[in-house]
């Protein structure tokens, strides 16, 4: 403001009253001054051009890699999903081919259970038949016996038949039958022939011989049977065992059916999953494809469309300020102002030295009474508008003459018009740069924000593979142990088992032995204590039963053994399971640190690139700061805004053009502005 005031000083000073007034204004300038504007309007039009360009071109880089990011991720999940996908279809093959095969061993161990059953009921029929048989003959050996042994005479007559029907048993031996028939047929001639006392005697001496054949043959018979029931024992046991252990690999065959077909279900539930999350995610990744290649040739178009227009306006800029130097140039203007009329009136010359003393005075009086009223409207104007511009124009357009004051108030026109076109410059630099500013600001506070949630994110995740990776290796660690465990364990017990089996047969041996010793001696005890035909056999000690109790100890010897045969073959089944399960637990674990491996591989150079990243946009957000700290003081103003003092301005440029045009109304001069 002081500068102005000592313009208008300096032109006050340096005025002096003038007889006419000419503005030299003419077309040409005016197709000049037109050209100008247009040059600032395109100038102002372009920077705007530019401002919203960047806004768009930062929106399509951000869209961009996000949409990249999210299909990177996308395909990464496509691929998971198809490893899982192909996992599950491999299980659900094996699980179905366990499934059969442990159904084809379930009908297999039932038709053995038939088999076994129909084969056991043969056998007992077989057993019951032979061992009646057996009981039979001893029996009518042992009444035989009896009668040939006896003294009176109504015995020795039965005794023939006695001794004849046993022809008629299945299991005396063929030579038997021979010496019995060739007895009873002598037997009967004899007693024919002799009917006295003699008769006794040669029959005496006839049947000793066959007494001894029928005795050992009832002996034969009884050790015979003795056999045949411990071999049934035997049979029934080992049926009994054999159905327990059919009966447990069907148990065990159903239950794995049962356990395989769950998992089956569960694995078939989780691909269907997978499956569908497959499907959903090929749809966002056909979706974002398409919307990131729409939005790269939609930016691609606008960016060339951008840059044609921009090439354009610079153009057309460069070709207006061509025009505006030709026009401007001694060739055109300096020849308009030479030769083409102006837009001003110049006022006529006094016809008479005295007519022109008297118009002078006149003019003067006017001139005085104008200005008094320019004085008076630039007074008010000012006090209207607070403009201690107006003001000092006002006071010197009191006090000086008119055409210094006109001359005074042309000068600050075309300086406030200057002035107005400076700031109007710096205000579409101002308005470009503190635009561009705001969006870098804004865009790399939020990348940064961004980028610190991301890196959060990947700490997280790191400290979750690692907490998963420990326990899995934990896990690993316990599977090992209790293998060496569960293997220590089996190697005691087997061998405890093995040596229960010698110490069971061992004991089965020595008991049957004893067994052997224990009748052969009743039997020649009894032969011993009844050399004449008796009824009851001798038994001695054998009432207690002890032979009945050496069966019963060599019978549960032999269920030890089966027993402990059938444990052993049970827990190594349990134990080889037991191992196979943990093998197969301990190489998942073992894929699944490895891939877990991979996994914290991989995010932590995914979170140093994003530290990297983050480093460098810092760096970025913290320039675009500084640039705006060097911006604010010229461009961000706390006091008048730019709207206020361009209406100030134009308030003041329009007062004084109507003081001029007060000063010029009864001057006869057409003033230009």
């Amino acid at each position: 403001m002081q500068s102005r005031i000592g313009v208008l000083c300096l032109l006050a000073i340096a005025a002096s009253h003038a007889a006419k007034v000419e503005v030299e204004v003419t077309p040409v300038q005016k197709v000049v001054q037109l050209m100008k504007a247009m040059l600032e309007k395109g100038k102002k039009a372009k920077q705007q051009e530019q401002v919203a360009f960047a806004a768009k071109s930062q929106f399509c880089d951000d869209t961009k890699k996000e949409k990249t990011r999210s299909i990177a991720e996308e395909k990464q999940a496509i691929s998971g999903l198809k490893a899982a996908i192909a996992a599950q279809t491999a299980k659900i093959a094996k699980l179905t081919k366990q499934i059969a095969s442990n159904q084809k061993d379930v009908d297999t161990w039932s038709a053995d259970v038939k088999a076994a059953t129909k084969v056991r009921t043969i056998e007992k029929t077989e057993y019951d038949k032979t061992n009646k048989d057996y009981g039979e003959s001893i029996t009518a050996l042992g009444r035989a016996i009896t009668t040939l042994k006896a003294k009176n005479t109504a015995q020795k007559a039965s005794s023939f038949l006695q001794v004849s029907n046993l022809q008629s048993f299945s299991l005396i031996p063929d030579s038997a039958a021979r010496a019995i028939d060739e007895f009873v047929q002598q037997g009967q001639a004899e007693r024919e022939l002799f009917e006295s006392a003699p008769e006794a005697n040669a029959y005496e001496s006839q049947s000793s011989g066959i007494v001894d054949m029928l005795a050992k043959l009832q002996e034969k018979f009884t050790e015979e049977r003795t056999t045949l029931q411990k071999e049934e024992k035997n049979s029934v046991h080992a049926h009994a065992l054999l159905l327990q252990s059919l009966d447990q690999e069907i148990t065990e065959a159903k239950k794995d059916i049962k356990n395989h077909s769950v998992e089956k279900q569960k694995t078939k539930a989780a691909k269907s999953v997978a499956e569908s999350d497959d499907r959903e995610q090929k749809k966002l990744l056909a979706a974002d494809s398409k919307y990131l290649k729409d939005l790269t040739a939609q930016c691609a178009v606008e960016k060339a469309e951008f840059e044609a227009a921009q090439q354009m306006r610079s153009d057309e800029l460069v070709a207006i300020d061509k025009a505006t130097e030709i026009i401007s140039s001694s060739s055109v203007s300096g020849k308009a102002d030479k030769h083409l009329p102006k837009l001003l009136q110049e006022t006529k010359a006094p016809a008479s030295f005295s007519q022109l003393r008297s118009n002078q005075a006149s003019q003067l009086q006017a001139e005085r009474r104008l200005q008094g009223r320019a004085a008076k409207f630039l007074h008010a104007q000012a006090a209207k508008f607070s403009s201690r511009l107006l003001e000092t124009v006002a006071f010197k357009a009191s006090a000086d003459p008119m055409l210094k004051v006109r001359s005074m108030i042309k000068d600050l026109i075309v300086k406030l018009n200057e002035e107005a076109n400076a700031e109007a410059d710096h205000k579409g630099f101002c308005d470009t740069s503190l635009g561009t500013n705001k969006l870098t600001r804004t865009t790399k506070t939020e990348e940064v924000q961004t980028l610190k949630a991301e890196m959060d994110q990947l700490s997280a995740r790191l400290s979750k593979l690692n907490s998963q990776i420990a326990k899995l290796n934990k896990q690993v660690d316990e599977l090992d142990k209790a293998m060496a465990t569960s293997t220590q364990i089996r190697n005691a017990d087997k061998a405890k088992n093995a040596n229960t089996v010698a110490d069971s047969q061992e004991a089965q041996a020595a008991v049957a032995k004893a067994v052997i010793v224990l009748k052969s001696f009743y039997a020649k005890a009894d032969d011993a204590a009844n050399p004449s035909f008796v009824q009851e056999p001798y038994t001695g000690m054998e009432n207690g039963g002890i032979l009945g109790m050496l069966e019963v100890i060599e019978s549960d010897f032999a269920r030890l053994e089966s027993g402990t045969k059938s444990s052993e073959a049970t827990d190594q089944k349990v134990y080889d399971d037991f191992m196979t399960d943990s093998r197969m637990d301990k190489a998942g674990k073992g894929a699944a640190v490895e891939h877990k491996m991979g996994k914290k591989t991989e995010t932590e150079a995914t979170k140093n690139l994003k530290a990297t990243d983050l480093e460098g946009t810092q760096k970025e957000l913290k320039a675009a700061l500084t640039t705006f700290e060097k911006l604010k003081p010229s461009c961000v103003k706390t006091g008048v805004t730019y709207e206020e003092r361009v209406a100030r301005r134009k308030e003041e440029i329009n007062t004084m053009k109507e003081a001029l045009a007060v000063l010029a109304s009864n001057t006869g001069t057409v003033v230009s502005t």
